[in-house]
């Protein structure tokens, strides 16, 4: 194979083996890696700067968010059994989003997502790292992925961590896996509904301004073994971090997390929530360059009075999160900004009506819904299909490694790339690059990627 045979395509090593350019009678993989080093197969070229993940801890049920079933029977559609008509012909959402079904041509849904799996741990595993588990190797999640690629490894200097978990980490696993704790999430605790919202380390309760600035003099002024070895590199490398800390603490990076600058009509249009105000600041945190920020919204895992909960939970994502969305188009962020909302899986289309469940839904992972929106991603359409009662998946499946690996795509990262693991083996970023994982797929999301 010469250079002209070869000269504008941004081949991937997975388009390669589809190709049968790998093998004995094809490109060798040194051949491919000095191709590409080379310049001669293009790289990734990045649509997205930022995802804001908005992960529904538990489980959202499809039939009731984003994949409705009117004609199914009262035993699954319970409540909601009159779908609205979005802004987008063709498309139907829950009657209790209705300003999401204002907006549907800024995002897409995929309602072929499926997995299998019904266990909390192992499904959100699954979804947030984009591969299957594996004996004795816990892999990395999105964030922490980009993290790496985006973050510390390709100098990054934002005074915040390019990866912020609102408020908490997930807790399900490791999320920095193999990678280590330089790229867990750094969870600012607190509650934005509140001000001051006290984020970990960075704004204190009951702490003004000066009374921090009066405590940085004091322990300058006591610092006298700093002023005895100026010069000392590993006393320098304390200084500065030193002044960073105290930049983040009162400086641009502690307005960041300020929402009180917010316009009150704007705070309100998100919702006074810990929800609502947690979508606002991951549009500050955009704002302030930050890569990979996930809102970690629990209280999804409805096995009991699942209608009583969706009464006020359905009402909040749709207010924070169609607000989110027109708030970043606003701005001219929504074209650099992925906007992905779902959870670990699905929930069990048939109502449970029995004691003690009393209307619930349980764990379901053969069908479920996300929501994508931003960074390169077309609204307006729909990508898989479930059958009429919303049991499985009959049209386009979509795999969590397809769906992450497209994210990955579209932030510049190959997701046929490798990473780094501390005893040297080599780790692919998706398992779609690996032969050996042999994971199903229905392909990357190319009918909504620019």
């Amino acid at each position: 194979m010469n250079e002209k045979s070869v000269p504008s395509l941004a081949i991937t090593r997975r388009n390669a083996l589809r190709l049968g350019l790998f093998g004995a009678a094809g490109l060798m993989l040194p051949d491919w890696l000095a191709m590409k080093a080379a310049g001669m197969i293009n790289p990734l070229k990045a649509k997205a700067k930022s995802v804001i993940q908005v992960w529904l801890w538990g489980g959202p049920c499809h039939l009731d968010t984003f994949d409705p079933k009117p004609d199914a029977g009262y035993d699954f559609y319970g409540k909601y059994d009159k779908p609205l008509a979005t802004n987008v012909d063709g498309i139907r959402i829950c009657q209790a989003l209705p300003q999401l079904a204002k907006m549907a041509d800024k995002y897409s849904l995929l309602r072929g997502m499926t997995h299998g799996n019904g266990s909390h741990e192992t499904a959100a595993y699954m979804v947030m790292t984009g591969t299957k588990p594996m004996d004795g190797i816990v892999n990395p999640s999105m964030g922490a992925v980009v993290s790496y690629k985006k973050g510390y490894s390709a100098g990054y200097d934002g005074l915040i961590p390019p990866y912020v978990a609102l408020t908490r980490p997930q807790g399900r696993f490791s999320e920095a896996g193999f990678l280590g704790s330089r790229y867990q999430p750094f969870a600012t605790g607190g509650d934005p509904a509140k001000i001051p919202f006290a984020v970990e380390g960075v704004v204190a309760e009951g702490i003004s301004d000066a009374r921090q600035q009066s405590r940085r003099e004091l322990l300058q002024n006591l610092d006298t073994l700093a002023r005895a070895m100026e010069g000392n590199p590993l006393v320098e490398r304390m200084t500065k971090n030193q002044q960073a800390a105290y930049s983040l603490i009162l400086g641009e990076a502690k307005n960041t997390f300020d929402l009180s600058k917010e316009p009150d009509e704007l705070r309100t249009a998100y919702g006074k929530t810990t929800f609502g105000q947690s979508c606002l600041q991951a549009r500050k945190l955009v704002e302030a360059g930050v890569p990979f920020i996930t809102i970690n919204a629990p209280g999804w895992d409805t096995h009991k009075k699942h209608f009583e909960l969706m009464g006020r939970m359905l009402p909040e994502l749709d207010r924070g999160v169609a607000t989110l969305l027109q708030d970043l188009s606003n701005r001219g962020l929504l074209d650099s900004t992925i906007v992905w909302c779902g959870g670990e899986f699905g929930r069990t289309p048939k109502v449970d009506w029995e004691a003690p469940w009393n209307g619930g839904r349980s764990h379901y992972g053969k069908a479920f819904s996300h929501l994508i929106a931003g960074g390169g991603f077309s609204g307006g359409h729909v990508i898989g299909t479930t059958s009429s009662r919303g049991e499985e998946v009959v049209d386009r499946p979509v795999y969590p490694w397809d769906l992450t690996a497209s994210i990955y795509e579209q932030l510049g990262i190959d997701p046929n790339g490798t990473l780094p693991t501390p005893d040297g083996k080599t780790a692919f970023i998706s398992p779609l690059a690996d032969s050996a994982a042999k994971v199903a797929s229905g392909g990357l999301l190319r009918e909504i990627m620019s």
